[in-house]
C-alpha cells in the first residue's frame, strides 16, 4: 500500500516531535517541511532528512502529493494557516490553540465540516494508555458516579526572570497562557476521561513575574544557557504564570484545578484525582504507567500499565508488554495512529466517530479559555459560550 504523504509546517520544539511520531507507525512519509525562509528550511530538511523544503507553507500545499499537513508554528498564526491548509482540501492536524480566540475557531470548525477534511488537534494527554483505560473503566461504570475531578497542571521552566520565550507575548501566544498553553491539556484530559463537558467556571489568574528579563542575544525554550553572560532587557509581563479554577460540568459534577509555569521541580506535571461513588483515581504524567485506585472497605491499589490488565477497549493504545513503560512520545504516536488509521481507511468525521481530538476539542477548549478570562476579569462564574449551531 503506498504511504500517506504528509507536509509538517515550523520546526521549533514541537514540529520535530511530530515527525519522530510519524515514522513510527510505517504507513505514512514525511516528504515536505517549510519554514519561514527557503534557507532554513532547507538547513531544518538536512537535519532531518526531508526531501522538500519550502521557504513559503503556501507553496508546498500545493504540491498535490501531499494529503496531510502539521501545523507546528506559533499560536499567533495558527488561524491562517489552518485556515490555508484546510482550503486546499488537505487533512489537517493543528497544534492547539487553534487561534487566538473562539470566533476565530469556531470559524475553522465550520470551514472544516463544509470542506470535509480530516481535522486533529494534538491534544495527546488523552491517548496516555492509562489514561485510555481509565475512560473505559468510567464509561463501564467501574467507579461509580464522578462527583468530583480536581488536579493541577504544574511546571517551572518560566520559574526565574530571566526565562523568557514567545510564548510571554501578547500578540503572539495569545491573551492568555498558562491556562492556554496547559491548562487547554488539563480541562481537555479530564473531560475526555470523565465523558463530560466543563460548562461553567469561577477563575483567579495571577502574573507571579510581572517584569521578566528578556536576553538581547536571544535563547530557545528549554535552552541551557549561561546567565552570567548574557545582556538583558526588562520586559513588562501581562499574561498569567498562575491560574486557579473552579469548574462544573455538564452533569452537575464539580471540580478545581491549579496551573503554574513557576513550580521548582515540577517539570511537565499534569495530574487529576476523581472522586466517585465507588472508588476513586489519581493519576500523574509524570509518573504515567501508574493508575493509583482508592477504596474505602479494602486496600488502595496501584494498577501499573498492562495489556493483560486493561479493559478490551484500552488494549490497542499499549504496545509493549507490562513494565516496558510507555511515556510522553508514545502517546503522540497513538494521536498519529489513530488519526493516520482513520485517514488511512477513508473515514469521514460526518459520519465516523474518531479516537482523536478534533477541530470540536479544539473550538470547545478556546471556549472554555475566553470563559476562564473573562471570570476572571469579572470574577464571578461565567457560563461556556460554545455555539451549538456548529455542530448540527
Amino acid at each position: 500500500m503506498e504511504k500517506i504523504k504528509v507536509g509538517i509546517i515550523g520546526t521549533g520544539f514541537i514540529g520535530p516531535t511530530h515527525i519522530e511520531a510519524i515514522r513510527r507507525l510505517g504507513f505514512v512519509e514525511v516528504i515536505a517541511l517549510a519554514e519561514t525562509s527557503q534557507e532554513q528550511a532547507e538547513t531544518k530538511a538536512a537535519e532531518l532528512g526531508i526531501s522538500l523544503a519550502y521557504g513559503d507553507y503556501r507553496e508546498m500545499l500545493k504540491n498535490e502529493e501531499i494529503q496531510v499537513v502539521h501545523n507546528c508554528t506559533p499560536n499567533h498564526v495558527h488561524f491562517a494557516i489552518n485556515k490555508d491548509i484546510i482550503l486546499s482540501g488537505k487533512h489537517v492536524i493543528s497544534e492547539k490553540p487553534l487561534a487566538m480566540n473562539s470566533e476565530e475557531s469556531a470559524e475553522l470548525l465550520a470551514l472544516a465540516k463544509t470542506k470535509d477534511v480530516v481535522h486533529g488537534v494534538n491534544f495527546n494527554y488523552r491517548q496516555h494508555a492509562s489514561v485510555q483505560n481509565l475512560h473505559a473503566m468510567i464509561s463501564n461504570g467501574d467507579l461509580g458516579k464522578v462527583n468530583l475531578v480536581h488536579g493541577s497542571y504544574l511546571q517551572d521552566w518560566l520559574l526565574y526572570e530571566t526565562d523568557f520565550n514567545w510564548r510571554l507575548a501578547p500578540e503572539v501566544g495569545g491573551k492568555s497562557r498558562a491556562i492556554a498553553d496547559i491548562g487547554s491539556h488539563w480541562c481537555d484530559t479530564v473531560q475526555y476521561v470523565t465523558g463530560e463537558k466543563i460548562v461553567e467556571v469561577f477563575a483567579d489568574l495571577a502574573t507571579v513575574i510581572p517584569v521578566r528579563k528578556k536576553a538581547i542575544s536571544g535563547s530557545n525554550t528549554f535552552s541551557a544557557v549561561n546567565h552570567e553572560e548574557q545582556e538583558y532587557e526588562d520586559v513588562a509581563i501581562n499574561t498569567e504564570d498562575y491560574a486557579s479554577v473552579l469548574v462544573r460540568f455538564e452533569d452537575g459534577s464539580r471540580g478545581v484545578f491549579t496551573v503554574s509555569q513557576v513550580s521548582a521541580g515540577r517539570k511537565n506535571r499534569l495530574s487529576f484525582e476523581i472522586g466517585a461513588s465507588k472508588s476513586s483515581v489519581f493519576w500523574n504524567q509524570e509518573e504515567p504507567e501508574k493508575l493509583w485506585i482508592g477504596h474505602r472497605d479494602k486496600p488502595n491499589e496501584i494498577l501499573l500499565a498492562d495489556p493483560s490488565l486493561f479493559s478490551a477497549e484500552a488494549k490497542t493504545a499499549i504496545h509493549h508488554p507490562g513494565g516496558h513503560n510507555e511515556g510522553w512520545p508514545d502517546a503522540l504516536k497513538n494521536m498519529m495512529l489513530n488519526f493516520y488509521t482513520f485517514v488511512r481507511e477513508e473515514k469521514s468525521l460526518k459520519t465516523d466517530k474518531p479516537n482523536f481530538a478534533t477541530f470540536e476539542d479544539g473550538h470547545l477548549s478556546m471556549c472554555i479559555t475566553d470563559a476562564i478570562l473573562e471570570s476572571h476579569q469579572q470574577q464571578k462564574w461565567v457560563k461556556v459560550k460554545q455555539e451549538k449551531e456548529v455542530y448540527s
